[in-house]
């Protein structure tokens, strides 16, 4: 009988805190609209409010097992992306997009590590590492607030396709960066490829999901099994990924452009859409009960440089990509202010990174990591409402105004 009690109560503490997450996001996206904000910025906000560093009114354990949430988010966010990988597309986009990742990542890297050797004295060792995992760009936060004011065009379909890349970028520059400074004291050449490998292992289940998937996906299938079929292989994958410590982002990626390519079936993107809203809510507002404030204080003036130093960095290299590839000046003059987050895979490389530094070193990496990642989740969306609206991407009166297009 107690056992019983017991688990009907954490059943009602997980119910019950499900429905103040989604509660809160919407109330406070209410007020970041009427200041003109995107959505993304609200929930974030209303996770730091609610969460265990603020008004605690959700319990810390169950914030640290709701981990889960981002891999699902990441997982239906992803596959979504895959429809802007259309073959047609990327023959007309491949080359520039590749190049204007190569310029954004690297020479952001490339004022990162110049900066903390040069201006803040620190060894080649840290400052070769932040600068590798500086090049990484959070992709959510962007493609949600794309998605919030129905962006449309060559713009939106550039930058998809650069945030995409980011991390695969990111993860061979780490690797790299990690070959050069490693002494065989701290960490093995396994552990080195070990993620490169592995991610190349999930693009095999992306492409063999999306090969499998458009041979079930049948226009005689009813839309309840098309959306059963498709949540059941994202929720696979993403299991798959959790299995080996490995974001999902790559392979749902993968899985959804295979998807499109081989059935041009728009339709099953916008049923997922219809049915992803509250999956994003709690995976924003969760991540902000994650954010602690007072580590935005911990990182100091060395904080505020690497946080200023990366923007300049990815906003110079967009822009000196497009001018070289000849894109127009809407593109070239605001995809820069678009590429600001950052979380999710530079965290996990920083936990990396930390253990081969020295002890203090390693702490003070991974606190500028955490600590800018808070203050890049707060703005990036911001930035990126900005960027789509003076890009052209967004069209109408209301959308501007951050009510979204009516339907």
């Amino acid at each position: 009988m107690g056992n019983n009690l017991y688990q009907l109560n954490y059943t009602a503490i997980i119910l019950s805190s499900l429905s103040i997450i989604l509660l809160a996001g919407f109330l406070l996206t209410r007020v970041t609209k009427a200041v003109k904000l995107p959505n993304v910025t609200g929930y974030i906000l209303a996770g730091v409010l609610i969460g265990p560093y603020v008004l605690k009114l959700i319990p810390r354990e169950l914030v640290e097992n709701m981990v889960f949430i981002s891999d699902i988010a990441l997982a239906f966010i992803a596959f979504g992306v895959g429809r802007f990988f259309k073959r047609e597309i990327f023959q007309q986009t491949g080359l520039g997009v590749i190049t204007i990742t190569l310029l954004e990542s690297l020479l952001a890297g490339l004022l990162i590590a110049l900066s903390m050797h040069y201006v803040f004295h620190l060894d080649w060792d840290f400052s070769l590492l932040l600068g590798a995992i500086s090049t990484a760009t959070a992709p959510v936060s962007t493609i949600v607030t794309i998605r919030q004011y129905h962006a449309r065009g060559d713009f939106v379909n550039i930058l998809l396709q650069v945030v995409a890349l980011d991390d695969a970028v990111c993860l061979i520059v780490f690797s790299i960066a990690i070959a050069i400074i490693n002494t065989g004291a701290n960490i093995s050449i396994g552990e080195i490829t070990q993620p490169i490998i592995l991610n190349m292992g999930t693009l095999a289940i992306g492409l063999l999901s999306g090969l499998i998937l458009s041979k079930l996906v049948t226009p005689t299938r009813s839309e309840d099994n098309r959306l059963i079929l498709t949540v059941s292989f994202l929720l696979g994958i993403a299991g798959l990924c959790a299995a080996i410590d490995i974001s999902p982002l790559l392979s749902c990626m993968l899985f959804g452009t295979i998807y499109i390519n081989m059935t041009k079936d728009k339709g099953l993107y916008k049923q997922i859409d219809r049915f992803t809203p509250p999956i994003l809510s709690i995976f924003f507002v969760v991540s902000g009960m994650n954010l602690d404030l007072t580590s935005l204080s911990a990182s100091g003036v060395m904080g505020v440089s690497y946080f200023f130093t990366r923007i300049v960095g990815k906003y110079l290299g967009a822009y000196i990509g497009c001018v070289i590839m000849k894109m127009p000046k809407n593109i070239r003059s605001y995809l820069g202010l678009a590429l600001i987050p950052q979380a999710g895979v530079s965290i996990g490389l920083a936990f990396l990174g930390k253990r081969v530094l020295p002890h203090d070193t390693g702490t003070i990496l991974l606190t500028i990591i955490l600590s800018s990642s808070v203050l890049y989740e707060l703005t990036g969306p911001a930035c990126a409402k900005l960027a789509l609206i003076y890009s052209g991407s967004v069209k109408g009166k209301e959308t501007v105004r951050g009510e979204g297009p009516k339907p």
